[in-house]
C-alpha cells in the first residue's frame, strides 16, 4: 500500500488512527499497540493484492519474513539484554547479514560467479522483500545496543512495534529503539493532540506534494534519457543533462517526499521520528552532503561499520581506507549491481579529498568554521555537480549506458535541438552550425525545450533556497543534534521572511487545497512506487 494511494489516505489511515485512539483513551495501551502492530503488518502483506496472493504463495513470504525475523532478534536481544555475549552478537547479526544476502545478492553474486566462470547457475525465483534493508538494519543496531546495555528490556510486544511501525517500516528513518518505544511508554501518547494532529497532517501533506507534483512531474524527462541509453543509444549534450538532472531533482522530491509523510503520519500517533533529510543539495562540501541525505543511513555506517573498522582512531591511511570500505559498502546496501558499489566508491572518494582539502587548509591556518558567500557558492556548485555525476551511476542499469550519458554531458556525443530552436539564436545559429549543433527533428530525441528547462529550474530554486519542511513548520525531532547544519546566509534570509506554520485557517486552506489537488491526481491516475522502494 503506497502513502500517496486513496485506499491508503481514505480508508486505512483514518481506521488506523481511529481505532488507535479509541483503545488508547479507554485505558487499553497494550491494545492500541497491538492494533497498531497488527495494522501495520496489514499495511506490509497487502501490498501486492490480487487473486495471485491465494494461488502463489511466494508473495505471502515477505511477510512471514519479517515476522519470523522479528521473534528471532527479540529472543536474541533479550538474551543479550541478561547475559552479553560476543559470540551470540556475531550469530545474530550473522543472521540478520545472511538474510538480507539470500533476498537481495544472491541472483547478483551467482550472475557473476556464471559469468566469470562460463556456469548455467540458476538460483530459483526470489522475491525481494519490500523494505528489507531499512528493517533488517534496524535490527542488527538494536542488537548492538542490546549488547552494550545501551536499550531497556522491553515486551515482544513493544520490539514488533519497533519494527513493524508502518510510517517507517518500508523506506526508513532507520530508527533507534530508543529513539521510539519510550514515546509509546507515555500515556499522553494515546490521546489525540490536536497540535500534533494537525502538524502531522500539514507535514505529511507536503510531503505527498512533493512527490505527487514535483517528483513524478519531472520523472517523465528523466526515464526515457536513461532508457535510450540502456538501448544503446548515444545522448547528446542537453538531452543527457536534461536527463541527469531530472533524476536528480526526481529522487530528491521523491526521498524528501517519503521522509516528510514518514515523520507527518508517526506525528498523527504523538511519535516524534528522527529527522532523516535536510536539504542535501545545500551542502557546501560533501561532508556535509552526507550529514543531509539520509541521515539515519549515513549515523549507522558511522555508528556500526565505520567506527568499528576503526574509524579515525589508527593513523591517516586508515582513516581513510575505513572511509572508502563504509562508503563501496553503503553503495553495495543500496542495490545489488556494480553500478551502485561505483556510486559508494566515488562518494569514498569524494569525502577523502574533501578531508585532505580540510586537513591542507588548517595548516595553512584557515579558520574552516568561517566562509564567504563566494566560497560557499563555489563549494556548492563542486558538490552539486560532483553528486550528479554520482547520480548517473546509481540510476543507469549498467556501465554502458552510465558511460553514453557521461560522455553526451561532456559533449562527446555532439549538441542537438530541435529545428524550431534555429530560429531562437538569431544570428548566432550559423555560428552554432559551424560549431557542429544540428538543429533537426527526430525520432527518439529525449529533451523537453523550455518545458524542462522551467521545470528543472524551479525545482532548483526550491531545493537550493526554499525552507524544507522542518525549518517551516518548526518540527523539533529525537535527533536534532545531527539535524542541525550550517544554512547559507541567503536560505536563512528567506526562512526569516516566510512566515512559520501555525494551526491557523489560512494555512489548513493552503494544506487542504494542496491535499485536494493530489487527491484529484491520484484519482486521474495509478501513483507510482516511491524510488526508495527499490532499496
Amino acid at each position: 500500500m503506497l502513502f500517496n494511494s486513496l485506499e491508503f489516505i481514505l480508508v486505512f489511515l483514518p481506521v488506523t488512527l481511529t481505532g488507535f485512539f479509541l483503545l488508547g483513551t479507554r485505558g487499553h495501551q497494550r491494545a492500541a499497540t497491538g492494533w497498531v502492530v497488527l495494522v501495520s503488518l496489514i499495511f506490509y502483506g497487502y501490498w501486492d493484492p490480487g487473486e495471485h496472493l491465494l494461488s502463489d504463495p511466494w508473495r505471502w513470504w515477505p511477510l512471514t519474513l519479517i515476522c519470523v525475523s522479528t521473534i528471532f532478534n527479540f529472543l536474541v536481544g533479550q538474551r543479550l539484554l541478561a547475559h552479553p555475549s560476543r559470540l551470540l552478537l556475531g550469530l545474530g547479526v550473522a543472521v540478520n547479514i545472511a538474510t538480507i544476502g539470500y533476498f537481495k545478492y544472491t541472483r547478483f553474486f551467482a550472475d557473476e560467479i556464471a559469468a566469470a566462470l562460463g556456469l548455467d547457475l540458476d538460483v530459483g525465483q526470489i522475491v525481494l522483500p519490500l523494505g528489507i534493508s531499512f528493517f533488517i538494519f534496524q535490527k542488527i543496531a538494536y542488537l548492538v545496543d542490546a549488547y552494550r546495555g545501551e536499550i531497556r528490556a522491553g515486551g515482544f510486544l513493544s520490539f514488533a512495534l519497533f519494527v513493524a511501525f508502518f510510517p517507517q517500516l518500508i523506506a526508513g528513518p532507520i530508527v533507534h529503539h530508543s529513539e521510539v518505544i519510550p514515546q509509546f511508554g507515555q500515556k499522553s501518547t494515546y490521546r489525540p493532540n490536536l497540535d500534533n494532529i494537525s502538524l502531522g497532517i500539514s507535514i505529511f501533506v507536503l510531503g505527498l506534494a512533493k512527490k505527487t507534483v514535483l517528483a513524478d512531474s519531472i520523472a517523465i524527462y528523466a526515464t526515457p534519457v536513461f532508457q535510450a541509453a540502456q538501448a544503446g543509444a548515444d545522448p547528446t549534450l542537453f538531452e543527457a543533462w536534461g536527463g541527469a538532472l531530472a533524476y536528480t531533482f526526481q529522487l530528491y522530491f521523491d526521498f524528501a517526499g517519503y521522509s516528510d509523510m514518514a515523520i507527518g503520519l508517526a506525528l498523527m500517533f504523538n511519535i516524534r521520528l528522527p529527522i532523516n533529510f535536510n536539504s542535501p543539495y545545500k551542502a557546501t562540501n560533501v561532508i556535509d552532503f552526507w550529514r543531509r541525505w539520509h541521515i539515519t543511513l549515513s549515523r549507522f555506517l558511522r555508528d556500526y561499520l565505520y567506527i568499528p573498522l576503526g574509524g579515525n582512531r589508527q593513523g591517516v591511511s586508515r582513516r581513510y581506507r575505513n572511509l572508502l570500505l563504509t562508503m563501496l559498502l553503503g553503495g553495495l546496501w543500496h542495490g545489488a549491481g556494480w553500478t551502485f558499489i561505483v556510486w559508494g566508491g566515488l562518494h569514498g572518494g569524494y569525502l577523502v579529498i574533501n578531508h585532505l582539502w580540510h586537513e591542507l587548509r588548517r595548516r595553512l591556518g584557515h579558520d574552516l568554521s568561517r566562509s564567504t558567500w563566494l566560497g560557499r557558492v563555489i563549494g556548492r556548485t563542486i558538490t552539486f555537480l560532483a553528486v550528479v555525476v554520482a547520480w548517473v551511476f546509481f540510476r543507469a542499469d549498467d556501465f554502458d549506458a552510465a558511460s553514453r550519458i557521461l560522455a553526451g554531458m561532456i559533449g562527446l556525443n555532439g549538441v542537438q535541438l530541435p529545428a524550431s530552436y534555429y530560429g531562437l539564436f538569431g544570428p548566432l545559429a550559423p555560428t552554432l552550425e559551424s560549431l557542429g549543433w544540428v538543429f533537426r527533428d527526430a525520432d527518439g530525441f529525449h529533451f523537453g525545450g523550455m518545458n524542462q528547462m522551467v521545470l528543472l529550474t524551479a525545482l532548483g530554486a526550491i531545493a537550493f533556497l526554499l525552507p524544507n519542511s522542518h525549518e517551516w513548520t518548526g518540527y523539533l525531532a529525537p535527533n536534532r543534534d545531527i539535524s542541525r547544519a550550517a544554512e547559507p546566509t541567503l536560505t536563512e534570509r528567506i526562512v526569516a521572511l516566510i512566515p512559520l506554520w501555525r494551526p491557523t485557517l489560512a494555512y489548513g486552506s493552503l494544506i487542504g487545497a494542496m491535499l485536494c489537488y493530489c487527491l484529484l491526481a491520484a484519482f486521474a491516475e495509478t501513483p507510482s512506487e516511491f524510488l526508495y522502494f527499490q532499496f
